[in-house]
């Protein structure tokens, strides 16, 4: 008999066996499904539309600002501007009332008009089967050919860059979900869990300032915005995608000191927890530091941590010095994942 899947997203060689089975026999499609390609991106009237969908699961509480934040995360890594949002939402039976409605509707309005993205449509119920709100985006923006940026991008030499550290999300989740489990660990307090929760707006989940500002300051070759399974994971999405190896030095990877205790508090790995908030680059090597500056400026936290390597063969993600560097895990889910099977 199969053994039924764990929770969190397929297993990467299970997704990518589908993916390869996707026929898009279609001129008007720029880019499709793959590996690190969160984005299809399609001709338009006027410019490239750029689709995207993404679930909210694992959190409930302010469901309605991860969803929208989440979907316009992966709009922005392609250079694109957020417009248009659906938003489907389906609540557990049994447990829904219209107070809660009426909160997620208020904080999915919010949250959109804080990007300059209108709600065009969507679809709500009571579900069997499920026992906490799931929220489903579809976003969609726009982007002028020209300026379209893509994970298949990297380039070889290209600086790879880091914004805010990782993993600002999993740290917002976990002092949302699991608060009494960390204040009964001795590792955070009252003051600090509060923090912690509040990382879902500061530093915040959201990568579109940090891509606008990087696409001003420089050559950006590829953007890529970590999720699930982490940092490790959209290093190898990052690779795959644009069939380069990559060579990362972790220990420059920026990480917020708190969510680190939080993290170790509750057995999960940071580097293999999702991690909205943070943006992974590959930069022009002559304009890395003029990015890396920018980003700075502005004030938001930014570190070099590795390279786009030109060699043969299969894409891999390596750590260490050349003569010893090692092969980086791929993540087969997310680290949080199990923290929701009971």
């Amino acid at each position: 008999m199969d053994r039924s899947l764990p929770v969190g997203k397929l297993p990467p060689t299970l997704l990518k066996k589908l993916l390869g089975q996707i026929s898009t026999p279609t001129p008007r499609l720029v880019l499709g499904p793959g590996i690190g390609l969160d984005c299809a991106v399609v001709e338009g009237s006027d410019a490239l539309l750029v689709l995207k969908s993404d679930p909210i699961t694992f959190a409930v509480d302010a469901i309605g600002w991860y969803a929208v934040q989440i979907n316009a995360n992966d709009i922005a890594t392609t250079g694109a501007t957020p417009r248009w949002m659906l938003a489907t939402l389906l609540l557990p039976e049994g447990k829904a009332s219209a107070e809660l409605v009426e909160r997620i509707a208020e904080d999915l309005e919010r949250a959109c008009h804080s990007i300059g993205v209108t709600i065009v449509g969507g679809h709500t119920e009571i579900t069997s089967g499920i026992d906490r709100p799931i929220l489903v985006g579809a976003m969609i923006g726009e982007v002028a050919r020209e300026r379209l940026v893509t994970p298949r991008g990297a380039q070889p030499g290209d600086r790879l860059l880091l914004t805010k550290g990782a993993p600002i999300e999993a740290t917002a989740i976990l002092a949302r979900e699991f608060g009494e489990r960390l204040l009964a660990s001795g590792m955070v307090d009252e003051r600090e869990l509060e923090r912690a929760r509040g990382f879902l707006y500061d530093p915040g989940i959201s990568v579109l300032r940090d891509a606008q500002i990087a696409i001003r300051a420089g050559e950006v070759h590829a953007m890529h915005d970590p999720t699930e399974g982490g940092l490790l994971t959209a290093l190898w999405e990052l690779a795959e995608a644009s069939q380069r190896s990559l060579w990362v030095d972790l220990s420059s990877a920026p990480a917020p000191p708190l969510a680190l205790r939080i993290c170790q508090a509750l057995g999960v790995d940071p580097l293999a927890a999702i991690a909205s908030g943070a943006l992974l680059l590959a930069v022009a090597p002559a304009d890395a530091q003029a990015v890396l500056n920018a980003l700075l400026a502005s004030g938001i936290d930014c570190a070099e941590i590795g390279a786009v390597l030109d060699e043969p063969g299969e894409p891999a993600v390596w750590s260490g010095a050349p003569q010893y560097r090692q092969l980086l895990p791929l993540p087969q889910r997310d680290a949080i994942a199990s923290l929701f099977e009971t």
